[in-house]
């Protein structure tokens, strides 16, 4: 299954952040910290690739701390790029943010030269719930579920530094299989755009061969992380399904339920703190469905040129 979803909306977002990134000193990025690689949006990287930019690793609280630690100098590590982690739990994110933008644009500031911001991300990253921080109180609307935000907003953190929120944007072609995948599992992309069951499984495909502990401690399987790593994804939803009561007539799993269940649990944090891809692990994704993309592109290029065959009738 392919997850795609780009929305007639972010055509919008695209055209506005094309504009409006010629006046900006200052790129913000806010990624997911348990997908930091799928959560990096690649068209942005194109609209803004002049610009210093600010990724601001999101949900930190609810990822594996390792794995952070391991993005964030993937990212740090990128020239004119800088990289800090961030959940809910900070309670000054502006100062952070303000001296991280600072340090990649030096010469901006005071009343003559005002920092100008443009904040970027995919849905549900939580960029309208960081606004609400800075505004005390609900300016953005907030909520699980893609696509809430649809217009731009100016916000003053300070009097000479101005942030340009923008609604969340994907990209329209997800060339990463794995990428769709876990941003289906994260809530960023529309529910008309995947099957519960496929993204639970490949959820907890992941999940068995890096987390089998936290799986094992949710869901009171009776398996050692071995065995619950060797398990088909198949199995391993129906015994969950049954020891969490997703059972249909007759006592037969629902798959549906089981597969809300599941998505639900890595969603809130309930499976614990989770990180679903490293870098290296990303960097071997991206190159895979880059040539695949990129097969794809030259047979539909050579259909294109052959000739067709005149019409008989």
């Amino acid at each position: 299954m392919s997850i795609q979803w780009f929305p007639g909306h972010m055509h919008l977002t695209r055209k506005a952040i094309t504009e409006r990134v010629k006046d900006i000193d200052v790129v913000i990025e806010m990624l997911d910290a348990r997908l930091p690689g799928s959560s990096a949006n690649p068209l942005l990287a194109e609209l803004t690739s002049a610009k210093p930019t600010l990724k601001v690793v999101n949900k930190q609280d609810m990822a594996d701390p390792e794995r952070t630690a391991l993005w964030l100098a993937h990212y740090n590590a990128q020239p004119n790029t800088r990289a800090i982690p961030l959940d809910a739990s900070v309670t000054a994110p502006a100062r952070a943010i303000i001296a991280s933008c600072h340090e990649l644009a030096p010469n901006r500031g005071g009343m003559v030269k005002p920092m100008r911001v443009l904040i970027c991300g995919i849905p549900n990253v939580g960029k309208s719930t960081l606004i609400n921080t800075f505004m005390g109180k609900r300016a953005a609307k907030t909520g699980d579920e893609a696509g809430i935000t649809r217009t731009e907003q100016r916000i003053a953190l300070a009097d000479d530094f101005y942030l340009f929120d923008t609604p969340g944007m994907l990209w329209p072609r997800i060339v990463v299989p794995e990428s769709g995948f876990n941003l289906a599992a994260s809530g960023a992309v529309g529910r008309n755009a995947y099957d519960d069951q496929e993204v639970a499984l490949e959820l907890l495909n992941q999940l068995k061969l890096s987390y089998a502990p936290l799986l094992e401690a949710r869901y009171k399987l009776g398996l050692a992380p071995e065995a619950i790593a060797a398990l088909p994804d198949e199995e391993l939803m129906e015994a969950i399904g049954r020891k969490r009561g997703a059972l249909a007539g007759g006592g037969a799993v629902n798959w549906q339920k089981a597969a809300e269940l599941v998505i639900a649990d890595f969603r809130s944090g309930t499976l614990g703190r989770i990180t679903l891809e490293t870098p290296e692990q990303f960097v071997r994704w991206l190159q895979a469905g880059q040539k695949a993309d990129a097969e794809r592109q030259g047979r539909k290029k050579e259909r294109a040129a052959k000739p067709r065959k005149p019409d008989r009738r």
